[in-house]
């Protein structure tokens, strides 16, 4: 693994979502004993609690968008908080919150990635593409948008938090789990070319194939970054999400993903989003969701 310096960033907000709950979502992680179960796998874990920013004023959208300024607050502070924690060689993970948030921690990484010469690689497992824009969302909720945004497309606020448009390029995407894409969002995936392993691709060739491909030509150089938005576990086994898609993967799938990513050793920064405790059932989403992140910072059955 990349680094043991481990900083977990709280940002309990459903900003950018169509259900309340996922502002919950940091706490039912630290009740699942997230910071433990790592500081025992010999990681120095440090909780810096959790980033400030606007209520959620929970209106209709304006010119397509639900929230915008709000949600343009939240991802700049958890821009700057990410960016200052990889500034100090720390790894941050940061606790949603909604994946509107991933807006900000992604720009932080990108730049961050600028900044030291290395080549940003983003895993994205989610059973969403998030890839809608203003005209294509049936909602406009901004949870659906961060990859839109992040190559580019989208409101100027946030296409330019990193100081660079576009933050990142489809190419650096990596899409794992997909099984719901909007109607209008299909034709801006296709013309957009993001990597995109959906479940007919898992179903097909297996979650080993997968990930091979997934993680082919990652180097010395690359800098991981894995956003792993909770709903694309299947919903049988992670019920405490606001978007539940059934036919997602299930444990062992979602166990042999994270393993996989832990032995390239190239992890540098992690979200964890949309766990919505309000949907749970005795707080088993986090549990399994921090269950999978120890794996992915190297637990497994044998030493390997």
């Amino acid at each position: 693994m990349v680094n043991k310096a481990i900083s977990l960033v709280g940002v309990p907000t459903d900003i950018g979502a169509g259900h309340r709950g996922a502002s919950m979502g940091p706490e039912a992680l630290r009740v699942a004993n997230l910071a433990a179960r790592l500081t025992r796998r010999g990681l120095d874990v440090v909780d810096r609690g959790n980033l400030q920013g606007p209520l959620n004023p929970w209106q209709p959208p304006v010119d397509g968008y639900r929230h915008l300024p709000e949600v343009v607050a939240w991802n700049q502070a958890v821009h700057e908080a990410i960016y200052a924690e990889l500034g100090e060689g720390r790894l941050p993970i940061m606790l949603g919150g909604d994946h509107c948030l991933a807006i900000g921690s992604i720009s932080a990484v990108a730049r961050h990635c600028r900044d030291t010469g290395k080549t940003l690689r983003v895993l994205w497992l989610d059973a969403h593409a998030d890839f809608n824009t203003a005209e294509a969302t049936p909602s406009g909720n901004i949870h659906g948008m961060p990859v839109a945004c992040l190559c580019g497309n989208g409101p100027q606020e946030l296409i330019s938090m990193g100081g660079q448009v576009p933050a990142t390029s489809a190419p650096v995407f990596r899409q794992i789990g997909i099984r719901s894409v909007d109607e209008g969002e299909k034709r801006l995936v296709r013309e957009s070319q993001v990597s995109i392993f959906d479940m007919r691709h898992i179903d097909e060739v297996g979650m080993k194939r997968t990930m091979e491909e997934a993680l082919a030509d990652i180097d010395e150089n690359t800098h991981l970054h894995v956003s792993f938005d909770v709903d694309f576990l299947d919903p049988t086994i992670a019920p405490g999400v606001g978007t539940t898609v059934r036919g997602g993967p299930n444990y062992r799938e979602a166990q042999l993903c994270m393993e996989m990513i832990a032995d390239t050793g190239r992890v540098g920064s992690l979200d964890i989003v949309e766990l919505n405790p309000a949907f749970d059932k005795k707080n088993q989403t986090a549990r399994l969701a921090v269950d999978l992140v120890e794996s992915l910072f190297g637990k497994s059955t044998l030493i390997r």
